[in-house]
This record gives C-alpha cells, structure tokens and sequence, in this order.
C-alpha cells in the first residue's frame, strides 16, 4: 500500500505543478489586462495607442503627465499592495492553520493603525514616520497576542482569539484617540482609516516598494519554513526548523508586510484574509501555503476594487477599503457558513 502512494506521488505532484503555473499565467494576464484597463479610463479618457507613444518616448507632454504622474503611482500601489496584503494573510493563515487568520481579522492590522493615530497625535505626518509608527504598533501588538497565546507553544485557534480581543481593544483606543485629538488630526486620522489610495505618491511607492523588496527576498525561505511547519509542530522540529524562532520570524514578516500598506494608504480590510484562500482553490494547493500565487490574487483583487472605487458610480469616488469591505464582507460569511458546515 506505501508503494502504491510513493508511485502516485509523482504524477499528482506534477498535475499540481502544472495547474499552478497555468492558473498563474492567466492570472498575470488579467493583471496585465486590468492595468492597461486602469491606464486608459478616467476623466483624460486615453487609448492604448497613447500608452504605447508614452512607452516610446513619442507622447505629448499633457498625455505623459496623465500616464507618469497621475494615474502610474496609484496603478502600482494597488498593485505591490494587493501582493503585500496577501502575502500577508498567507502567513498568518499559515502560521495559525486557520483561514480566519488574517491580520485584519486577528488585530494587528488594527496595532498597525493604533501606531499611526498615535504618530499623527505626536505630531509627525512624513511617510517615514507613519511607517515607523505602523510598523512598531504591529509589531507591538502581534508579540502582545503572542505572548498572551503562549501556552508551551502557540496554537492556531487561541491566537487567532486572542488576537480578535486584542483588535477589539485597540479599536476602542483608536477611536479615544480620535475624540481626543484636535479635529484636524481626527479629520485625518478618520480619513486615512478609510482605507483609499487616491492620496499616494510616487515617493510613498518608492519607500513601500523597498520595503517590501526585502519581504520578497525573505519569501521563498519562509515558504519552505511554512510548508513544514503545516506538517505539525513536532514533525516540523524532527525535519530541523527551529519551531517558535521560525514562529516569530514569521509574524515579523507578515506584519512588516500588512504594516507598509497600512501606513501608505490605511487599512484595507479582506484583501489579506481572501487572496490567500482564492489562490488555494484555484491552484488546487489544497492546505498548502502558496506566497506567489497569494501575490498574484491579492494584486488582482486590490486593483480591481480601487477600479470599482473610482469608477463604478460615475461622479463619486469611493475609499478602495470601502469597496473591499462590501465584497470582503459577503465572502467571509459564505467563509463562516462553510467552515460551520464543516465542523458540524
């Protein structure tokens, strides 16, 4: 019977592979259709005649401000953020076995905003400085729930409800701060906390994007980390990964990741929690953790949302987390009602 698995083992394994790399293909070239879509729509309607001369270096002046400078720093903001976004939830899904286990869903999101509020209550309003506040709230919070967590080890379900405490907790805070706070800095604290890329630039990008480079090189090590510890703590520790400093390693990732995007443009709610959980199905991972194909959906989702945002109430330009909340919303029940299906 063991050799009838080891002689399958092969042929399904390629199957998979093969799946995989079509699904990603397709999935880039929806990526690629939505962002040649994104270029030419909005008030300066454009063709992709005129995003061809803006390659070649032969457009007007009026038509590369529009593509370069207006519509381009948004178009990849959603983008690497859809990607950072789901390699986030892919992490934390990973790590708490669980497809609740998303940082939005688990509070350290809400730790990344609670970060900001408190850096725009100080005073410093610089993308450097809400990365840094973000960053360090995240961080905060996610060793927080960590620790609250650990009981000779952490286990997936207890993290992800005392995570859910944690962010109720922190969600009350924030909104202290916001009464608080001089109406300036609540205005912009409650305008940032909707969550819209319509306010990014080239230099939050830039910063984001660096940022994120170094969660890319990072990726593929704590993939293979991932995938073993998904086989269980002790057999994990029997292959040879150090089990709670891998942890650890782990959460620094996801949050550093969810942390860049909540500082450039807020929270964006469900992108983390859906992308991961769509790759799977369509990739047919099963409960393997799949960082690429998490990217590649989340980029897909995020910009497609701040597309609807921006264009799908003709006149009326809609916060992206919004739009993300409203489908986000409606998958996690179908989410909640299939786990419960399942549990029954």
């Amino acid at each position: 019977m063991s050799g009838y698995f080891v002689l399958r083992a092969g042929p399904v394994s390629l199957r998979a592979t093969r799946r995989a790399v079509v699904v990603c293909g397709l999935l880039w070239a929806v990526l690629i259709a939505l962002v040649l879509w994104a270029f030419t729509l909005g008030s300066y309607p454009l063709s992709l005649g005129d995003l061809t001369d803006v390659m070649t270096g032969t457009a007007r002046n009026s038509v590369r401000t529009v593509v370069l400078e207006w519509r381009a720093p948004r178009i990849v903001a959603a983008v690497l953020f859809g990607a950072a976004l789901a390699v986030g939830g892919a992490i934390f899904q990973s790590l708490t076995r669980n497809p609740l286990g998303s940082p939005d869903i688990i509070g350290f999101t809400t730790g990344s905003y609670t970060g900001v509020v408190l850096t725009l209550l100080a005073g410093a309003s610089s993308y450097t400085a809400l990365v840094a506040g973000a960053l360090a709230g995240g961080l905060i919070t996610a060793f927080a729930v960590y620790l609250l967590a650990f009981r000779r080890g952490v286990k997936g379900f207890r993290l992800i409800v005392v995570g859910i405490a944690v962010g109720a907790l922190l969600s009350s805070a924030n909104r202290w701060f916001s009464v608080k706070a001089d109406v300036d800095t609540a205005l912009r604290a409650a305008v940032w906390g909707a969550g819209s890329l319509s306010a990014v630039g080239r230099p939050a990008v830039t910063m984001a994007a660096v940022v994120l480079a170094g969660v890319a090189v990072a990726a593929p090590v704590a993939q293979r980390r991932m995938r073993r510890l998904e086989l269980g703590d002790d057999t994990a520790a029997m292959l040879g990964v150090p089990v709670e400093r891998t942890k650890v390693m782990l959460v620094v990732l996801g949050v550093t990741a969810t942390a860049a995007v909540t500082a450039a443009v807020g929270p964006i709610a469900f992108v983390a929690l859906a992308a991961p959980q769509i790759a799977r199905r369509l990739t047919g991972r099963g409960g393997s953790v799949d960082l690429a194909g998490s990217a590649l959906v989340g980029a897909v989702l995020l910009l497609g949302a701040d597309i609807a945002a921006q264009h799908a109430i003709p006149g009326v330009l809609l916060p992206t987390g919004a739009v993300t909340v409203c489908v986000g919303g409606a998958y996690l029940l179908v989410l909640l009602v299939r786990e419960g299906r399942r549990g029954a």
